[in-house]
């Protein structure tokens, strides 16, 4: 089982480098599925897991000032209108979910931070830098404020996935399964909170 996995990712880009750097940014997988990849492939435990951190850091750059201008412009589009009204309600939930109670602006902004951090280092599929993301925009939280708890909460997700794939190192393909059967299963949960989701009638917070 291990050499047919192992042979399919190779095929993908030819690179090990490659493949993780790619792997490493796609949602759902992110670090959390291109640090085992990586050990699969034989590149490296500790490259797969620096690479990775770069390649999943990275990404949240463009979600983060693309995000917003991308669903209204699908909101335009007549046949794809209800799928982004029902993403940005999602999203919206999940920013008010996150949200808490303080006083004081500041107090409330440093919780906020904290809780963006503490959601990227969770190395579960629905978690991690693309929701973590996603969540600080429509917080209206700026760039250069959350850029820091999204790099840290990623760095400390890598650790934990870099120590479990390290720990069980000989059963990297069942970790790889696993991951991608959990990532598939998040998704298809994501797709049904979309089709029952409604956006909030107020504008959406954002910065941009």
């Amino acid at each position: 089982m291990k050499d047919a996995i192992v042979q399919f990712l190779q095929s993908i880009t030819g690179s090990p480098a490659l493949t993780v750097f790619i792997f490493s940014m796609l949602p759902m997988v992110e670090l959390k599925g291109a640090i085992p990849i990586g050990e699969a492939l034989g590149f490296g435990l500790l490259k797969s897991a620096a690479l990775a951190f770069l390649g999943s850091t990275f990404i949240c750059i463009p979600i983060y000032f693309l995000l917003v201008p991308i669903i209204k412009l699908l909101k335009k589009i007549k046949f794809v209108s209800r799928l982004a009204d029902g993403v940005e309600g999602v999203l919206q939930r999940r920013a008010e979910k996150l949200s808490v109670n303080a006083d004081g602006k500041a107090k409330l902004k440093r919780q906020l931070l904290f809780a963006i951090y503490a959601f990227v280092a969770l190395p579960l599929p629905l978690t991690g830098v693309w929701m973590g993301t996603a969540i600080a925009v429509f917080l209206g939280l700026k760039f250069k404020e959350v850029i820091l708890p999204i790099a840290l909460g990623n760095l400390t997700a890598g650790c934990i996935i870099t120590l479990i794939t390290y720990l069980f190192r000989d059963y990297v393909e069942y970790i790889i399964l696993g991951l991608f059967a959990i990532a598939i299963i998040m998704l298809v949960i994501f797709i049904v909170q979309i089709a029952l989701s409604k956006p909030r009638k107020e504008d959406t917070k954002n910065n941009l």
